[in-house]
């Protein structure tokens, strides 16, 4: 299974967002399980940016993503990615280019809190809590 991770998901986790930074944690955790996990490459400057803004540090910026690289990999952002998602017409570009870098690993699912961003995706677009009962099986987690 391979899941694309959106950037507040992501964050979440980075910047210790509660309530949500369990179920993303735990998302994370998925890659010790086979699932391969994946960030855009534009994902990663965006991290990068508001984590040195919020922390004021590029140091612990650097170290974030450092930790999260231990447990995604990078969903290449090229030109024609980027022409794809402006085709798209999506009201927030971020969000489409993310999509198609998605589309481009064949994501099985896009996992984010903000699902409203996506609706006119073709990829499944599910919350952190929705992806653990999926690949748990379990309905009641």
């Amino acid at each position: 299974m391979k899941v694309l991770i959106d950037a507040n998901v992501a964050l979440d986790v980075l910047l210790e967002r509660q309530p949500f930074c369990t179920a993303g944690v735990q998302v994370l955790g998925l890659s010790k399980g086979g699932v391969e996990l994946f960030l855009s490459a534009s994902t990663i400057t965006d991290i990068y940016y508001i984590i040195r803004r919020e922390r004021k540090s590029k140091e612990i910026a650097a170290a974030s993503l450092k930790n999260i690289l231990a447990s995604v990999d990078i969903a290449d952002v090229t030109g024609s990615v980027i022409r794809r998602a402006i085709g798209l017409e999506w009201g927030d570009f971020e969000d489409a280019v993310q999509y198609v870098a998605g589309e481009n690993i064949t994501a099985d699912y896009i996992v984010t809190r903000n699902a409203s961003d996506f609706i006119t995706a073709a990829i499944p677009i599910v919350t952190p809590d929705e992806l653990l009962k999926i690949v748990t099986g379990n309905n009641n987690a």
